[in-house]
């Protein structure tokens, strides 16, 4: 046989639960929760007889808690803290079953120094370093004259207006696109990164200027933010820094392309004087014109100095001495040559005569003659010859036949 489970109280119309009983089931569940330490700032100090009701402020987020605290507690404090003071504190969440309402209550706290502050911050500075955030050579460089600057300033505050009129003095044609935003407090990081990302993203904006113009230390803090530093880091278009904070530098100084003391500063860099430019230019003409003119008259003179040579003043000179200079080579060459020809053909004569005296026709004209038989072999000896043998003999004008009659 099935049984139906019964069903738990206020699951359900037909068993619902007592407002006391949910209140009682809240603050059972609450207070297992045990003790946290939270740091925050203080956005409201109201003390009542007895106790001090405080609100705690995300430093970074527009985000709250109601907290109460002992006056024995507050006065334990070795310093002084106020609305705007960075505090940790112990709480306990105490679930107010009465009024239904949830508070926590604060058992220690502790004001957070500057000193633990900038302790802090130096860690992240030095995280951020080690990545390579701050390096020189990531950093882009300022445009020598941007079509438009980017703003990201307080609403209508003294560093826009700084920027703006220094800028505008020395460039008056500059163009600008602002976004007024919160510079301190809880929406800073937040304001300003969105305003980063936006002006970014417009493609004519050449140089982006964030301009506070100092303040507190722990004003600045927002500028200090690891992940408005890593906005910074990350965007395409170079960035100025003129948080105007000459100590403690926020940490935006580093990762900015260009760190301004002050945002009179910011502008005097992001455009140039307009003024400084033309007496530049003038100047540059000047040297210029100077440079033309020497190098002018050095040509001129130069152009004297060759005219006045003599071949110029009388050109035909020129060509008259090289005409007498290829009159002596040629005659000289003549001379060689018919030297050369008087020579070698006195060589030839000489040798043609001895060539004449030592061949046979030469033998010939001397009064020898050849003697040959009817097989035209020279005859050297009478005893090859006989009575009746036909013998033709050689002189040196011509042949004769004869026939032998008696050896």
């Amino acid at each position: 046989m099935d049984q139906t489970e019964p069903a738990k109280p206020g699951l359900d119309p037909e068993t619902p639960l007592a407002v006391h009983s949910v209140s009682t089931m809240i603050g059972e569940y609450i207070g297992r929760l045990g003790t946290i330490w939270i740091e925050g700032q203080l956005a409201e100090v109201n003390p009542r007889k007895g106790l001090t009701y405080l609100s705690l402020r995300d430093t970074d987020r527009d985000v709250s808690l109601s907290l109460y605290v002992a006056s024995g507690v507050m006065d334990s404090l070795a310093t002084t803290v106020e609305q705007g003071s960075r505090v940790l504190v112990q709480v306990k969440a105490d679930w107010w079953a009465k009024r239904g309402s949830l508070q926590f209550k604060v058992l220690q706290m502790r004001a957070v120094g500057i000193g633990e502050l900038m302790a802090r911050l130096e860690a992240l500075r030095n995280l951020l370093a080690a990545e390579g955030l701050f390096n020189e050579d990531r950093k882009k460089p300022l445009p020598f004259l941007p079509r438009r600057i980017g703003l990201i300033c307080g609403q209508a505050s003294d560093a826009m207006h700084d920027v703006i009129e220094n800028a505008k003095r020395r460039w008056p044609d500059v163009q600008f696109e602002v976004r007024e935003v919160a510079v301190q407090g809880v929406n800073c990081v937040k304001q300003v990164s969105a305003a980063l990302t936006e002006l970014d993203a417009i493609s004519d904006i050449d140089v982006i200027v964030i301009a506070r113009g100092g303040g507190a230390f722990e004003d600045l803090l927002p500028f200090s933010d690891e992940s408005l530093i890593r906005v910074v880091a990350g965007i395409d278009t170079p960035v100025v820094a003129a948080i105007g904070h000459e100590e403690d530098r926020p940490l935006i100084d580093y990762v900015a392309d260009y760190r301004a003391s002050t945002p009179t500063d910011a502008a005097r860099k992001i455009v140039p004087d307009v003024l400084q430019e033309i007496s530049d230019l003038r100047n540059a003409r000047a040297r210029l014109q100077t440079l033309v003119s020497t190098r002018i008259t050095r040509l001129e003179q130069q152009l004297a100095l060759t005219r006045s040579r003599p071949a110029l003043a009388s050109p035909a000179t020129l060509i008259t001495q090289r005409l007498s200079d290829n009159n002596v080579v040629r005659t000289a060459m003549h001379v060689k040559v018919k030297s050369f020809i008087a020579l070698e053909s006195a060589y030839l004569t000489g040798a043609q005569g001895t060539l004449r005296a030592l061949s046979p026709q030469g033998t010939l004209e001397r009064g020898f003659s050849i003697v040959r038989d009817s097989q035209n072999v020279i005859v050297k000896s009478a005893e090859a010859v006989f009575a009746g043998d036909e013998l033709r003999i050689k002189f040196a004008n011509g042949d004769i036949v004869t026939r032998v009659e008696e050896v």
